[in-house]
């Protein structure tokens, strides 16, 4: 069963994230039964594939009997995975201003990922930037430390737009600074540090910094798919406001819709391949859809980390 986050909100006003992330991850954990990754079952939290070879006498032959699968218990000293959080804060993630925004997606997917992490008891961080790299955790597999990090997401939560830029490239190479031992950075962001390819060479330039101090990255690229891709508006004047800047244009959208598309394919295209190149996953989050796109991209590269 996937949740939208449409759907959350009705059912859970926003005061407990703690509640809605573990509402998330149970009911994508229980699809995954039922779909290709069933590999990773509901007792991957407190178990791990057995490796040839290894002893037998930490095999739990009750879920051999129930999977027909060799599992080894897993314990809490073993932290398998260090991953940081890192979420974009800047005006332009409060699109769209009416309903569920890209900054609350994020919220949500960001605290159901640490839900996740808990569970798989590996350790967890989080930051998050505007223009400035704003707040930054240890690296932690409390629970104490979890219940702190859902309070900060708490505070994003209530934050208004004030005004503020996106310089992802800055904050990218405060990271890389910051964090000392192998990790998993994933990166929730719209990536429109000023949406053109200049601004790429420096974001670019910083993660090479990251993937050079042998970090993994995943990048979950937020969006807005009708409107901010595929520019699906009503054809009649509209009002279209800058969130960072405060500019503003009138303009009917069918006399641009052909030339913005062409410019917004082109960048999506570019971040597509230079990510590929270092080997980076960018993942396209739509924020009408659910986050089981975000839960198996994580899980899927925690895997191939293991």
């Amino acid at each position: 069963m996937e949740l939208k986050l449409a759907e959350l909100a009705a059912n859970h006003p926003f005061g407990n994230l703690e509640l809605l992330a573990r509402q998330v991850v149970e009911g994508f954990i229980t699809g995954l039964h039922r779909s290709p990754f069933h590999g990773f079952s509901v007792e991957f939290a407190e178990h791990r594939l057995y490796n040839n070879g290894e002893t037998v006498r930490n095999i739990d032959w009750k879920l051999f009997a129930r999977t027909d699968k060799l599992f080894v218990k897993r314990y809490q000293e073993e932290t398998n995975l260090r991953c940081q959080l890192l979420l974009d804060v800047s005006s332009s993630m409060f699109y769209p201003q009416k309903g569920v925004n890209k900054l609350l997606f994020s919220i949500c997917a960001a605290a159901s990922l640490i839900n996740l992490l808990k569970r798989q008891r590996d350790a967890f961080g989080m930051s998050y930037f505007s223009d400035e790299l704003e707040f930054s955790s240890p690296v932690k597999s409390t629970t104490v430390h979890q219940h702190y990090l859902y309070n900060e997401l708490e505070k994003l939560i209530q934050r208004e737009p004030t005004g503020t830029k996106t310089d992802v490239s800055s904050a990218l190479h405060q990271i890389a600074e910051q964090v000392h031992k192998r990790s998993l950075i994933i990166l929730f962001s719209d990536m429109l540090d000023q949406g053109n390819m200049a601004h790429l060479e420096t974001i670019f330039s910083a993660l090479q910094h990251i993937k050079h101090n042998k970090h993994e990255i995943i990048i979950f690229n937020v969006n807005e798919k009708g409107t901010e891709i595929d520019f699906n508006f009503e054809d009649r004047p509209h009002q279209f406001l800058d969130l960072e800047t405060g500019e503003s244009l009138k303009v009917n959208p069918s006399t641009v819709k052909e030339a913005y598309r062409e410019a917004t394919s082109g960048y999506q295209h570019e971040l597509f391949i230079r990510c590929a190149q270092l080997g980076i996953d960018l993942v396209n989050a739509d924020i009408n859809e659910g986050f089981n796109k975000v839960l198996q991209s994580y899980l899927i590269k925690r895997n191939k980390m293991s």
